[in-house]
Parts: structure tokens; sequence; C-alpha cells
């Protein structure tokens, strides 16, 4: 790859030095040459023009550099990768010790790997791009991932920002990269319990891990408990309350696919258990319903999708989590539980639990928080713009 001299701004040597991952257009002062997505930018400061970093540049994105290398100059090639990936999976060695085969190994700007991040199902790597920046590395980083992280097959999964400029150099969403994959779905392991992610065309790598340390816990707390989860996409956290001893378990969300997604992950770990239902509905209409049927249960979930994709929308999502949990926390028994997630990075953890706990006080029933958690052990935040999983739980009186 091409090295790209870049000159910042002040603005943008200070947040450089700061530690932050991105450089944007509007904080460099001169590019000398042009450079192309992938190639390496040196990253030279304004005031004494000494060489502050290494990225890698973008001429067509607004994140014009994505840095690999903080302080001074780099060699970029595969044993610096292999380092930063040995220094990733290190990290997950705690995790990796339990009945646990699927993980992320690379958690994007947080693990060193701007714009990318690499989940393991059991033997399977699914590599997913966020930046085209990554697209001419691939023949470098593929065979490491695989060493790395001991899989055999490595799947390429990409955002539609990166289609185009992909499809240019012959990839595809959902190629194989290394290896053979005889099946789509790929079957791992969560802390006991059985999965199945469709590595080629699932949503993101094919399944979300993110929540794993908080299906853990409510399968810990379900045993003897009539459990709603509402948002319940492919039924991970019915499928741990149901291996905790849930009494029964219902799985909500609006769409089809995904509930049949869950009835199958259910089936996996318990064949046809008739403690599992699910509804097929919006998540809003439902509760409005099981409140009017003067429904109550004694743990209820709600994990929605992101509300907030944008700054101008975190008050239109702060609205919704109120309306949403005003619907949900009348269908909590006596002496109940509800947990409260949310996914949405531009709603800062500080708001939503203050939205949370004001509809709470606002329904006059007593709680106290039995616990906040954020991101598990494959999720480590390196950046303020990297967190965005918060969850509270919440035990009534």
């Amino acid at each position: 790859m091409n090295r790209i001299p870049v000159t910042l701004t002040a603005a943008g040597e200070r947040a450089l030095r700061a530690g932050h991952p991105w450089i944007f257009d509007q904080a460099i002062a001169r590019v000398k040459g042009e450079g192309k997505a992938g190639d390496l930018a040196v990253v030279f400061s304004f005031t004494k023009n000494k060489c502050i970093g290494v990225g890698l540049f973008e001429p067509d994105s607004a994140i014009r550099i994505r840095m690999l290398h903080h302080g001074g100059s780099a060699q970029i090639d595969g044993a610096f990768f292999r380092a930063r990936m040995l220094e990733a999976r290190a990290l997950r060695t705690e995790l990796l010790a339990t009945d646990t085969n699927g993980y992320r190994l690379l958690h994007g700007e947080n693990d060193g790997f701007p714009g990318l991040v690499a989940d393991v199902f059991a033997g399977v790597a699914v590599v997913k791009l966020y930046a085209p920046a990554w697209l001419p590395w691939l023949e470098e980083l593929v065979p490491i991932i695989a060493e790395v992280a001991q899989a055999p097959v490595v799947v390429l999964r990409l955002a539609r920002n990166t289609e185009v400029a992909a499809a240019a150099l012959g990839f595809s969403d959902g190629q194989v990269l290394l290896g053979d994959l005889p099946d789509p779905e790929v079957v791992f392991t969560e802390h006991g319990c059985k999965f199945i992610a469709n590595v080629v065309h699932g949503h993101k790598t094919g399944f979300f891990l993110d929540h794993r340390a908080n299906r853990r816990r409510v399968g810990a707390l379900a045993e003897g408990r009539e459990v709603l989860d509402v948002f319940s996409y492919a039924g991970g956290f019915s499928v741990h309350a149901l291996a905790g001893g849930a009494a029964k378990v219902t799985s909500l969300d609006v769409s089809r696919p995904a509930l049949e997604q869950a009835r199958a992950n259910v089936r996996f770990n318990f064949g046809n258990d008739p403690r599992h239902q699910v509804l097929a509905d919006d998540a809003f209409e439902a509760l409005e319903g099981l409140r009017k049927a003067e429904k109550e249960f004694d743990l209820v979930i709600v994990d929605p999708p992101s509300f907030a994709k944008r700054d101008k929308e975190v008050s239109g999502a702060l609205a919704a989590y109120r309306k949403i949990m005003g619907l949900a926390i009348p269908l909590v028994a006596p002496g109940g539980l509800l947990v409260a997630a949310s996914c949405s990075a531009r709603v800062s953890a500080e708001d939503f639990f203050r939205t949370i706990e004001g509809t709470l006080r606002a329904t006059g029933r007593g709680y106290h928080v039995l616990e906040k958690t954020y991101h598990d052990a494959d999720h480590p935040i390196g950046f303020p713009e990297g967190a965005y999983l918060k969850t509270g739980y919440y035990q009534f009186k």
C-alpha cells in the first residue's frame, strides 16, 4: 500500500493526541498526493510537522483516516495485525474458559481495528467490514484471523457502504474467503445453550453476541417465573430463561422469520417444549393488548432495536423508551422483575436510565435497582462513541 503524508489541523492534532481513532475530513490541513482507500496515512502534527500516527486512508469518507497506531510511525504489516489480534484474544481468555465458543474476537476501534469486526461461531470466523479501506488488506488479514481464532472457515460480511467498492475488487456479502462452509447455519454454544447463527444471510454477522452476559443473568433469575421476552428476535433471552427453569416463556416480535428462528433455537435445546410460545405482533400494540387483558408476568425483558441512529433522533428515542416502558411496567407482577436494555449509541447510559427510572416513578410502583450492566469482555470500549449497550435490572416490590 502507498504511504500518504497527511498534516492535521490544530483541532485534529488535539483529538488524535487524546487517543481518538477517527480523523474527520475537516481535521485535515493538507494531503500530499492522492491516496486511495486502504492506503496508509502517515499523520503529521500541525505544530511541529512531526509524525504522530498511522492510519487507513479513505478519500471518500467523512472519516478520512481510521487510526491504526498512535504515537510516531509504525510498520503496518501482517506481524503488526497478528500482535493486535493476539492481544485481543488474550482479553477474552476468561470468557473462553466457559462453555462458550461464540464470541467477538475483534471489536472494531476498541481492539485497534477501526471499521472491522470479527465474530467467531464455533469453527467459523465472520469478518464484517464497515469501511472500504480494509478491502485491500483482506488477503493479508484472513489467514491471520483464521490462525488466531483457530477457525478453518472465514466468511465476509459487508456493510452497505462497502458493497460497491467490494464488488469492484471481486468481493461479495456472504462470500466464503477461506475453507468450506457446507451450511450457512452454524451451531455454537453460549454458556451451555446452543444457538444457530446464519453467517451468510443473518443480521450483522449472524447473531447478536453483545447481550451474552445479560442472557446468562436472565437465565439465573428465571427459575419458576413466567417470562415475557419483548423484541425477542432469535430468542436469546428466551432460551436462557427456559434453561434457567422458567415456568413459561413468551417470545414477542413483529418479525415472523425471527420468531421461527427463536422456535428453532428453543427446539435445538429443549425439543418441542410446551413452556415456550411465540407472539407475532408489533410490540407497542401487543403490550397494550396484554395490559387491557390484565396479563402479568414475573419477569419482563424489553430489548428494543436502536431507536436513534443520528443525534437528531435522540429526543424521539427517549420518548419511545418512555412509551414502551410505560406499557411494559404494568405487566410486571408484584415482586417481579423488569429488564430494560438499550443498544442506541446516541443515547447515553445516563439519559437512558434517567428515562426508565422516571417512567417507573411516574407509575407509583415501588422498586429498587438490582443491577446495571454494560459491555461483556469481548465488546471492550476504548472511546466514548464506542459505548452503546446498557441494561437495567429492576426489582418490583
